[in-house]
């Protein structure tokens, strides 16, 4: 790892912090918009969904909701620019998704799963990439199911341990490949340290590997190209990144694995405007921000002849130290390079800008 140096180096400003009543487990930005959601749980175990806007250098709240049980992950990654509906998974395994005009009753809602659900990300949706919108979910009862909002209750794909291997809790989802019509992939990570990769087009696992401890977050560099990056962090403050494009029969994928800090990493988030640019979040409270250099070869043939992978390297452009408490959510504006907005577990939301970012 080389770190960054001279005076182009990107700074991480705290725009705005805003105290929250309640226990935040996730952020999103409002594609098109000035508007931000936060996601979480109340003290008397209920759900939160609040709305802000963005107005100067103040959050401005627009609306407060409650629901039953508290909302633990949150997508728009399936829905229209023009629905901008959001997809939610809470404690109960429950799959709702919102229209936040009108957010009193789920536009479509689903028992999803049997215990929480972990994760959410969403496809096809927003203009990005080809193909169905659909959403999948990952949860603590081991599955990781893909749901299509346009279809009922049943799911259009559930990826679950088979007889007699013991039922994992799946921590993180996310989509990736939908570079056209037909090819899609989902990688799931669990508590053990597994990594698995399912096709979805042929219905099958696709690749798997195990980093040695819990898988907090995985997030491919972007989801609507053909596989370029995959980003999987951990419980023990170390996080890999996989080169996607040549997969080795044996090996798999070349990877390079970093060690951040010593707490857990929660949260990785590439940058929508720079693939190569990504956050993690992490259990001390701060935010590293990296720069994946490519290899001179992204490929190379081993002594029988096969293509296997070559690793790049990584490049730590600035950290900062936000918060005591673990910051568990992050999401990058698609719309203002730069635009960050990140929850801590000290009840803070915080918007962040980050600097310079166009000259890396």
């Amino acid at each position: 790892m080389s770190a960054a140096l001279g005076a182009e180096r990107p700074q991480v400003v705290s725009h705005v912090q805003q105290a929250l009543s309640y226990t935040v487990f996730d952020c999103k930005w409002v594609p098109r918009s000035a508007r931000l959601l936060c996601l979480g749980s109340a003290a008397r175990g209920t759900g939160v969904l609040q709305l802000y806007e963005l107005s100067g250098a103040r959050l401005r709240l627009l609306r407060e909701i409650e629901k039953p049980k508290p909302i633990k992950c949150g997508t728009f990654g399936a829905t229209s620019l023009q629905q901008r509906y959001l997809a939610t998974g809470d404690f109960d395994g429950n799959l709702n998704i919102w229209n936040l005009e009108a957010p009193e009753i789920p536009v479509y809602s689903v028992k999803g799963h049997k215990e929480i659900i972990n994760s959410i990300d969403g496809v096809g949706g927003l203009g990005i990439g080809e193909g169905a919108p659909e959403i999948v979910t990952g949860s603590r009862d081991g599955t990781v199911k893909v749901w299509d909002p346009r279809q009922n209750e049943i799911p259009v794909a559930n990826m679950e341990s088979v007889q007699g291997e013991s039922k994992r809790d799946c921590w993180t989802v996310a989509f990736g490949n939908a570079y056209n019509l037909e090819e899609r992939v989902v990688c799931a990570g669990y508590d053990n340290g597994d990594i698995k990769l399912f096709d979805l087009k042929t219905m099958s696992l696709r690749w798997e590997t195990n980093i040695k401890n819990g898988v907090c977050s995985v997030e491919f560099d972007r989801k609507d190209i053909n596989m370029n990056k995959l980003v999987a962090t951990s419980l023990e403050g170390k996080f890999h990144v996989f080169d996607m494009r040549t997969q080795h029969p044996t090996k798999g994928f070349a990877y390079v694995s970093e060690k951040a800090q010593k707490s857990t990493i929660w949260q990785v988030r590439h940058l929508p405007q720079n693939r190569d640019i990504f956050m993690t979040s992490g259990g001390s409270g701060s935010l590293h921000l990296w720069k994946y250099e490519y290899p001179a070869q992204r490929s190379k043939k081993d002594s029988e002849g096969c293509e296997m992978g070559v690793a790049g390297s990584l490049s730590l452009l600035q950290n900062v130290t936000l918060s005591t408490q673990p910051i568990s959510s992050l999401d990058w504006s698609p719309d203002k390079t730069g635009l960050c907005v990140c929850g801590a577990y000290d009840q803070t939301v915080r918007v962040l800008i980050v600097t310079k970012l166009n000259k890396i």
